[in-house]
């Protein structure tokens, strides 16, 4: 018997570094995505792949006891979830298939999901999920590895992989419930999915201890023209969210993702809505927009603007316009162009985006 513990805890330890290793790396090809430079980013990827791939077998070998087969089922999904997103990576990277590219990186996401339910009891996956300047904290660690409320962690609302329409929701596992928290609603890009992007802003908020909702769009995108189902649905969804939590009123954050950032302008701007703060992430915009928006609407408001210097869809012009327009109509404009970026979310600028709603009052 200690020989097949042994073995048990050899397979887990052993699978848990490259594993976390290969989702850094996914992390990194997401944020670094460009149609010129899929090869170099194969070339970085390729050991990761080996590492997990070489890993992988010592998990089927232990002998798992039956009150561990959730634990197992859920190494083992995560590590064979990123192995097939190392594989279109591969592809992508001999092709130059710019579509199979967006699929591997987007396999992270499943990944992640069925990696975080281990948190409570693998500290590895524990600090995983927190910012790196966080991990060090051993009392945040141990109260984050024991919940204090049954609705903290990642819960779904008809927000299958199929459905639309629906949303996700993340609710810091040490979230105080006495205290007011911020609320980030984080809006997807074209042909994106909300329980996909959750995990793209999941480890800032558990950093930040904010509460976060991923909606999705009822169509393949935002209504961006047209009929507006999705304003409606947004609103009804921080309605239910300020029904089961206490959230702090000055901080409501909508924030999006290329047409996820341009249906924050459309969604947030109007003066009914209850958004404090925005922060389009390499959206499109036009400054006719705001001409329909009221001068005290606009004045003193919050708006944090991230834009690639590289994009290729959304040319960084674009931003810039954006950024002027909203600082003469009186806005409080944080402006961030980051000379690296392409068309890609950056997630490492999450934590800053946070940082800034906690810090920046609202309107008046």
């Amino acid at each position: 018997m200690t020989d097949e513990n042994d073995r048990l805890v050899d397979a887990i330890t052993g699978i848990l570094p490259p594993l976390l290793n290969a989702l850094d790396g996914l992390e990194f090809a997401a944020r670094n995505l460009h149609p010129e430079g899929l090869a170099r980013l194969w070339s970085m990827l390729s050991p990761l792949a080996d590492a997990l791939r070489n890993a992988r077998p010592a998990l089927e070998e232990a002998a798992w006891p039956e009150r561990l087969d959730g634990p197992k089922q859920a190494l083992s999904g995560s590590a064979d979830t990123a192995l097939d997103a190392l594989a279109r990576m591969e592809v992508a990277g001999g092709t130059g298939d710019m579509q199979e590219a967006l699929r591997g990186t987007r396999a992270r996401a499943p990944a992640l999901e069925y990696l975080y339910p281990l948190s409570p009891m693998l500290p590895p996956v524990n600090k995983f999920f927190l910012e790196p300047s966080a991990r060090g904290d051993e009392e945040r660690l141990e109260r984050l590895a024991r919940p204090a409320r049954p609705e903290a962690g990642v819960t779904h609302f008809g927000n299958g992989r199929g459905e639309r329409g629906g949303w996700s929701l993340f609710v810091p596992e040490d979230l105080d419930p006495k205290e007011p928290a911020p609320l980030v609603v984080a809006l997807h890009g074209g042909g994106g999915h909300g329980r996909l992007f959750l995990w793209s802003w999941l480890r800032a908020a558990r950093t930040a201890g904010a509460i976060l909702a991923a909606p999705t769009s009822t169509a393949r995108t935002w209504a961006l023209m047209g009929d507006d189902p999705d304003t409606p649905r947004l609103l009804e969804t921080v309605a239910e969210i300020r029904g089961r939590h206490r959230v702090d009123p000055a901080k409501l954050l909508l924030t999006g993702m290329s047409d996820g950032a341009t249906f924050s302008y459309v969604s947030a701007l109007p003066s009914d809505g209850p958004w404090t703060h925005l922060a389009p992430f390499s959206g499109t915009f036009h400054p006719m927009l705001l001409e329909f928006v009221s001068a005290e609407r606009l004045k003193g408001l919050p708006v944090y603007l991230a834009h690639g210097a590289l994009d290729w869809m959304f040319p960084v012009a674009i931003a810039r316009a954006a950024r002027d327009a909203f600082s003469a109509r009186g806005a409080a404009v944080t402006y961030r162009e980051l000379p690296d970026l392409a068309h890609a979310f950056p997630t490492e600028e999450c934590a800053a985006v946070l940082a800034w709603l906690k810090e920046t009052p609202p309107i008046g």
